[in-house]
């Protein structure tokens, strides 16, 4: 059996007997932090002349991170292991509804100033290989030219409860020939080890006590344009 049909039949199997709590308890130990695991990625709008205007968002949940959302939302899966569209649909509204202290994963910044980025916008969410795959738009507040310079984001959830990686290529769109986007992936090093054991013995209803401690372990995107 392929990857997809095992995942098609854990999730239908899960789906059936409202395990899924137990199954994602299962799969991790109880107290190990991050909880959610997300791989996904970053990519750039241009406008003319190089100027940055928005970026676009990439998700793709876990498989068990997956069972949990669906099952959440009392979400069952059609006889193909596939979200009918009337509840793909209820699943990308819950995606509209994002609460009031989400700090959005993606970190803009320029010249090491954080860059304002409106609210997430346009989201679209699909099921793939029985994970969920939401995409969404950040806009710039203000548009950033880009001509000549270098911008960063990186990739993070301020209380590292998401553990996020960037596994996409990011794409460059519009006005972008002389630009260039480079992944630098975060590299474990001694001086963190003891924090990252520290906040594996966290429970999921505890918050570390170390402000932002996400960024610590960011994949980040080195954006430059010539």
């Amino acid at each position: 059996m392929d990857k997809k049909h095992a995942n098609e039949r854990l999730l239908l199997a899960c789906l059936s007997t409202l395990g899924c709590m137990a199954l994602s308890v299962w799969a991790a130990p109880a107290k190990a932090h991050p909880h959610v695991f997300i791989d996904g990625g970053v990519d750039f709008e241009f406008s003319e002349d190089q100027t940055l205007t928005s970026l676009k968002v990439t998700w793709l949940y876990e498989e068990f991170e997956t069972l949990y959302i669906l099952a959440s939302n009392n979400l069952s899966l059609n006889d193909a292991g596939e979200l009918d569209e009337p509840d793909r649909l209820k699943l990308e509204q819950k995606f509209s509804e994002w609460p009031e202290d989400f700090d959005g994963s993606a970190h803009l910044s320029f010249d090491g100033h954080s860059v304002p980025l409106k609210w997430p916008d346009d989201p679209r969410v699909q099921l793939i290989d029985g994970r969920i795959e939401a995409v969404f738009t950040r806009d710039l507040e203000k548009p950033m030219p880009l001509s000549g310079a270098a911008a960063e984001v990186a990739f993070y959830e301020s209380t590292y409860f998401f553990a996020f990686k960037i596994a996409n290529t990011p794409q460059l769109m519009g006005s972008s020939d002389t630009c260039v986007a480079e992944v630098i992936p975060f590299n474990p090093d001694p001086d963190n080890a003891s924090l990252l054991a520290k906040l594996a013995m966290l429970s999921r209803e505890e918050i570390p006590a170390e402000e932002n401690v996400g960024q610590l372990f960011a994949d980040r995107i080195a954006l430059r344009c010539g």
